[in-house]
């Protein structure tokens, strides 16, 4: 029993522990510019000591004191070896005579809300489009009804869809199910009669049960070709998908000139007739940097961070909670806002600098892209720009995350930059980007009677000095959604 014992001793233990202000810097860096603002215009409503100055000429749009948490030198470089001493007292340091007042913020308010103002209406929906056109229609009032209920019952494609409760998904809704449910009840012979109404309204094609039903209501009479158009709807779209001319020419007996014209017409028709009036969800890209050209040939770096308010300390905010006076949950609240203030400026100034250095990281390594166009990009992995900045690759993937940059040859995602590649003939580094842009020149070129095939396109890599294999020649046709060599065949030239 002697060798049992305990022993009481220290030794040191290296833990990393997250801090809620690091979450906050990450969180930061990954923002795009447009998530930024909203994320500092939220701030400066919730937060007291955060307050908007006039942007100055040059300078940073972010104001903080010379003993405070950020330091500058000559590199732009940051110091943040200060983030535990969040409590100095700023009062002596900032400058009154540059802070707007809170009239200004007001007025800043009132040209908002002018803007909201002035704004245009919004565009009818479909529902309404249709609505407004049975009132041209001379209808009884019961079909009137019934007709409204079936446009209520429509998606913002067109289509007559109903919900499915077991997979909490759309589903084709059938005639019976829209009487039982109608008004004051319907039978279904109502149903589609109301039905019938609708289908003859513009566009073209709402009111479709599926998608065949919605490109026949869009051929009339008048169509080209119209009776083969309903034939390839009908029986062969698979057919037309797969390029199969040759079957669709057997099993119809029309000629492959007029099944390809008719295949033309059928390309035209709108598989979504009311996607057109559904809101416009289009998302605008407003660079985080621009790339531009000096004099020298050379490239410069800078963020367009024109968009973000220029923010510092409130003066008037921090004498508030110099006053020892204040209760004390007053004094902690006060000592929380400050310090997550604080918080915020170190981490967009952070994010400030990482950006703009990363994205010179890039630039040098990608200047033939910059100087020579998009065949020229080189290989670039994450970890090769992370060990030049000195951070870690995680930090690189946050700064370049949906960011775009603006350059002379146009705009572009930071993360377009990155990728592998291999090695031509003679050991030069190509990107897949190049290999990309190289199958879609060969493609491109290739003689449509008889379409290269894989095979093909691998002996044309080879004859431009690139050994690539068949499967990656697959893979990236696949990705570039360029279809296989039987389905490019025009067989109308054949």
């Amino acid at each position: 029993m002697s060798g049992l014992g305990m022993n009481i001793g220290m030794r040191p233990l290296q833990e990393q522990k997250i801090t809620l202000r690091m979450i906050q810097s990450m969180e930061i860096l990954q923002m795009p510019t447009t998530a930024l603002v909203e994320k500092v215009q939220a701030e400066l409503q919730e937060n007291p000591f955060l307050e908007v100055r006039e942007r100055q000429a040059e300078g940073p749009a972010i104001e903080v004191n010379p003993d405070g948490i950020l330091k500058h030198d000559d590199s732009g470089a940051l110091e943040f070896n200060r983030l535990e001493e969040i409590n100095k007292d700023w009062g002596d340091h900032f400058n009154a005579d540059h802070r707007p007042s809170r009239g200004a913020l007001e007025e800043m308010s009132d040209r908002k809300f002018d803007a909201m103002q002035n704004a245009a209406d919004h565009e009818p929906s479909l529902q309404d489009h249709l609505t407004e056109q049975l009132g041209y229609l001379e209808l009884d009032e019961r079909l009137r009804e019934l007709a409204e209920f079936v446009i209520s019952h429509l998606d913002d494609n067109g289509y007559l869809l109903g919900h499915d409760p077991d997979s909490n998904g759309p589903r084709t809704i059938q005639l019976s199910e829209l009487a039982a449910n109608a008004p004051g009840g319907a039978t279904t012979d109502e149903i589609e009669d109301a039905l019938g109404v609708v289908q003859k309204l513009d566009p073209p094609g709402v009111g479709a049960r599926d998608v065949k039903e919605c490109l026949l209501l869009q051929v009339t009479e008048e169509t080209p070709y119209a009776e083969l158009v309903r034939a390839l709807v009908r029986d062969h779209m698979e057919d037309v998908a797969f390029n199969r001319l040759p079957l669709i020419h057997k099993r119809t007996g029309a000629d492959l000139d007029d099944i390809a014209e008719a295949i033309d017409v059928l390309r035209h028709l709108d598989p979504k007739p009311g996607a057109r009036y559904t809101p416009d969800n289009t998302r605008y890209i407003v660079p985080d940097v621009l790339v531009e050209r000096t004099d020298d040939g050379d490239f410069t770096v800078r963020l367009t961070d024109d968009w973000l308010p220029s923010v510092r300390i409130s003066k008037e905010y921090v004498a508030v909670k110099k006053d020892r006076t204040q209760p004390k949950p007053v004094r902690e609240m006060l000592k929380d806002k400050f310090q997550k203030a604080q918080w915020l400026l170190s981490a967009i100034e952070q994010r400030r600098n990482t950006l703009r250095r990363v994205t010179q990281e890039i630039v040098k390594h990608q200047k033939g892209f910059f100087d020579l166009g998009p065949d020229h990009i080189q290989p670039l992995k994450m970890e090769q720009i992370a060990e030049r900045v000195g951070v870690h690759v995680t930090t690189v993937s946050r700064a370049v995350d949906d960011k775009w940059v603006q350059t002379p040859r146009g705009v572009f995602p930071l993360r377009r930059f990155f990728g592998g590649g291999t090695k031509s003939a003679d050991g030069q580094d190509i990107a897949w980007e190049t290999i990309k842009s190289k199958l879609l020149e060969i493609i491109g070129a290739e003689d449509k009677k008889a379409p290269l095939s894989d095979e093909d396109i691998v002996k044309k890599f080879t004859e431009a000095g690139l050994t690539i294999a068949r499967r990656t020649v697959t893979k990236y046709r696949e990705a570039l959604k360029i279809p296989s060599s039987r389905q490019r065949r025009d067989w109308t030239a054949a």
